[in-house]
């Protein structure tokens, strides 16, 4: 039995996960594969994946292909959820906060340097045509630390995925006041080098199991109903979510597409320089 272990966010997003480690299905390819929550997030799991503290990491696209760019030994296996993650930009419910604009000399809640939510508030400031070099940082941890920061006032806004965040909305902890769409797809699968040389078929029979589990997640009985309660959501916000989300399955990534969201990455000021696109993937399905 091959140990291997993975990282992602206790989101909605990887519940297929969920569920293919609950039927015990890499077990049945000689595969122990062991779940590690990150509520961090991807700057968390860059660090992991650094140091080997996990093999595999469900990450966001921006996070991953800027730590590879400096240094962090993986490559990009697959994309995994191929539509846009929706970053919700919050402000304390009482805050004097009103729209987007007001937010140019705020203080930003972020989970860590390098992580999406650092990473989504340069790209929203350049959209708001904001000097990206004024911008003031306070790391938080996780979503935890950014309900604790707007709530004592030690940060101004706070931007994380639009769902998740919802109840915290609904329950008046955050007042969202506008939404960012990241203009790549969001997720994508990580692994690091020395695993790759190591087990290819193995990662390539994990992808196998995961991508049959995402082709037909939405089909599953009840599916909307079960998200609701595991993850404390409104039916009809897992409705909607549901709508817009769309995994891939057995596609490699191609160079373009890594060449094209690095140039948007170095348009937004979130990298300072291109790297060649094939150091970034490693494709398993030739």
């Amino acid at each position: 039995m091959i140990n291997l272990t993975i990282g992602g966010v206790p989101e909605h997003f990887n519940y297929p996960w969920y569920l293919t480690l609950k039927n015990k299905e890499y077990a049945k390819q000689n595969i122990n594969l062991r779940w590690k929550d990150f509520p961090g997030g991807t700057g968390q799991m860059n660090a992991a994946l650094r140091n080997s503290e996990i093999d595999i990491a469900i990450i966001l696209t921006e996070g991953i292909i800027k730590d590879i760019g400096e240094g962090n030994p993986s490559k990009i296996v697959q994309t995994f959820v191929k539509s846009p993650l929706v970053w919700g930009i919050h402000v304390a419910a009482n805050s004097s906060f009103q729209q987007i604009s007001d937010l140019e000399h705020a203080t930003i809640a972020i989970s860590r340097f390098g992580s999406g939510s650092h990473l989504m508030a340069i790209v929203n400031a350049y959209n708001n045509g904001w000097d990206i070099n004024n911008l003031q940082f306070k790391v938080v941890g996780d979503l935890e630390g950014g309900i604790e920061a707007l709530t004592n006032g030690e940060a101004d806004y706070f931007m994380w995925e639009h769902f998740t965040t919802k109840p915290l909305v609904d329950n008046k902890t955050f007042r969202r006041i506008g939404n960012c769409p990241t203009p790549w797809p969001c997720f994508v699968i990580a692994v690091r080098d020395t695993i790759l040389e190591k087990y290819p078929k193995e990662i390539t029979a994990i992808l196998n199991i995961i991508n049959i589990k995402t082709a037909t997640f939405k089909n599953i009985e009840n599916i909307d109903e079960i998200l609701s309660k595991r993850y404390q959501q409104k039916i009809e916000d897992v409705q909607k979510w549901l709508s817009i989300t769309e995994w891939e399955s057995e596609k490699p990534v191609s160079e373009e597409l890594i060449d094209e969201i690095q140039n948007k990455m170095m348009l937004f000021n979130v990298i300072d320089t291109k790297a060649d696109a094939g150091k970034f993937i490693k494709n398993m399905y030739i």
